[in-house]
């Protein structure tokens, strides 16, 4: 029998080469173990097609099926209409139990204990029938609630200090900065002999005071620096140089008003006299300045 067409031959499986990437996959996947999943994951891919393709959704009957009909359907959602109640939001009967103050009126009369709050002063009421200890009186409020009336308490009573170093009423008190200034001065004469005078301590120099005296005034004490608590001093015109450590607070060409610090002794020249003056402010301290009546 003669053959039509081509002769077809079998390939050689031996002599195919499979590629180097197949084969670097395959040995990789055998050397950690991971062909039977990966045989598992080939499985799921293609049985899962065919798994849902033969799940069929389930059919729904229509909405008209039934022997009520329509009308005897039950409805798939319900609407609740509830009556309001306009009682429970009004103000009057929902503070009922309260009672209204009087917020501007004193309501502690008796001083505080010690430890503890300021106790309350307590009155009897008169009731409408004029007896003591009833019912506080109520006054009627529109919707047909009452509200109670709390009386009006006394007024406060003003008792006298009582202990040491009590301040009467009335009576204003009024405070100052006062320095202990120790103040020593020296000279040269005209045959050139110099004289030193002792150190004198001025106790309680209270702003403004010309120091050392009214009629050599070399500088002013004017209390203490707001900021710092520190001495301020107004120096003179006649000052010609000042020697020592403070901060100049005031003056370009010459220093006007000076900050000094305590125990720090700061030396001014008095250039009519030509003598030197050595102020040092030992302490300062809150003094009482006065007392003034209301």
């Amino acid at each position: 029998m003669k053959r039509v067409g081509p002769e077809l031959k079998m390939p050689d499986l031996k002599n195919v080469k499979v590629p180097s990437f197949l084969s670097d996959l395959y040995h990789d996947l055998a050397d950690r173990r991971l062909l039977p999943l990966v045989a598992l994951i080939l499985v799921a891919i293609v049985a899962v097609p065919f798994l849902l393709g033969e799940s069929e959704p389930e059919s729904t009957p229509p909405p008209g099926v039934g022997s009520g009909g329509p009308a005897n359907a039950a409805p798939a959602s319900s609407l609740t209409v509830v009556e309001a109640q306009p009682g429970l939001r009004d103000y009057r009967r929902r503070l009922d139990h309260r009672s209204p103050t009087d917020p501007f009126r004193q309501r502690y009369t008796g001083a505080p204990s010690s430890g503890g709050l300021p106790e309350q002063s307590t009155s009897t009421s008169t009731s409408p029938s004029g007896g003591e200890g009833g019912a506080p009186p109520s006054s009627a409020s529109p919707g047909g609630a009452s509200t109670p009336v709390e009386p009006a308490p006394p007024a406060p009573e003003t008792s006298p200090p009582s202990g040491d170093g009590g301040v009467p009423t009335g009576e204003l008190r009024l405070f100052t900065f006062a320095a202990d200034v120790r103040i020593s001065s020296a000279r040269t004469t005209a045959d050139g002999k110099k004289e030193k005078s002792e150190p004198e301590v001025r106790r309680g120099v209270v702003p403004p005071t010309a120091l050392p005296s009214p009629k050599a005034q070399v500088v002013t004490f004017m209390g203490i620096s707001p900021k710092t608590r520190k001495p301020l001093f107004l120096i003179s015109d006649d000052v010609e140089a000042i020697f020592g450590e403070g901060k100049c607070l005031s003056g370009s060409e010459s220093c006007q008003l000076l900050e000094v610090d305590e125990q720090m002794p700061i030396t001014f020249v008095h250039e009519p006299t030509g003598t030197r003056y050595k102020l040092n402010v030992l302490k300062v301290e809150p003094v009482l300045k006065g007392r003034f009546e209301d």
